[in-house]
């Protein structure tokens, strides 16, 4: 099998049967372990820095991902927007909320890395998550950045977008990543990998959508002194 229909034909599939399969099979037999494995209780200060930061960079970057990969080219002219445009927002949103991600990640692997209660409570599965999303941000943000002021933009709406979308109907136009620049080929193999792995770490939250939250009912906290006295009002 050529090289060019393995990785761009054959494994995104790979991964999205990991997706699929995988997260099935974790909700079937390790139900109580979908969940995002919070640490608040561990360590609040650097938690609630890096998982801001983190979590609102990422959903910008998402943001521009879904504009760049799904949206074609031919919608930005209809609406007026120029390559040229497009091209400066990418790179200085893409480069600034890609920053923010990549600094409020780095500060959670620090936290884990450092801190003793967090560091006992950590699994390896939690380290390989971190290390795998902290390496697709940094290619993300290279490419985006350095590269692109080294060699000018590159527009990957053209090719990578177009590729995208043929994955889902189950058509891969493989030729178009041939030519693609290796770092961004690096970066997007690396976003398999991490979609692939996924369901098998704490990673697995992402796919879950808390529609059911806001119907929750809610819970109800006391204070421990003021329950205190007033038992002792009624025991007396």
């Amino acid at each position: 099998m050529p090289m060019p229909m393995l990785w761009w034909g054959v494994f995104p599939y790979v991964c999205l049967g990991s997706i699929i399969f995988g997260s099935m099979y974790r909700y079937a037999y390790y139900p109580m372990s979908w969940t995002a494995k919070s640490s608040q209780i561990l360590e609040k200060h650097w938690l609630r820095i890096g998982n801001m930061l983190f979590h609102w960079g990422l959903l910008f970057v998402v943001i521009g991902h879904i504009m760049g990969l799904l949206v074609p080219v031919q919608w930005y002219h209809w609406f007026g927007v120029s390559d040229e445009l497009y091209h400066l927002m990418a790179m200085v949103l893409g480069g600034l909320f890609g920053l923010v991600t990549m600094v409020g990640l780095t500060i959670l692997i620090l936290r884990r890395i450092f801190n003793d209660r967090v560091r006992v409570n950590s699994s390896k599965s939690d380290y390989v998550a971190d290390i795998l999303l902290w390496i697709v941000l940094g290619l993300g943000e290279a490419m985006t950045t350095i590269w692109a002021n080294i060699n000018g933009p590159y527009d990957y709406r053209l090719t990578v977008g177009p590729w995208v979308r043929s994955l889902f109907i189950l058509q891969p136009r493989v030729d178009l990543m041939v030519h693609v620049p290796l770092l961004l080929q690096i970066h997007t193999v690396a976003s398999f990998v991490l979609f692939g792995v996924a369901p098998f770490t704490r990673l697995i939250h992402m796919y879950s959508a808390p529609i059911f939250y806001i119907t929750r009912a809610p819970i109800q906290y006391r204070s421990r002194a003021r329950y205190t006295r007033r038992l002792r009002r009624q025991n007396s």
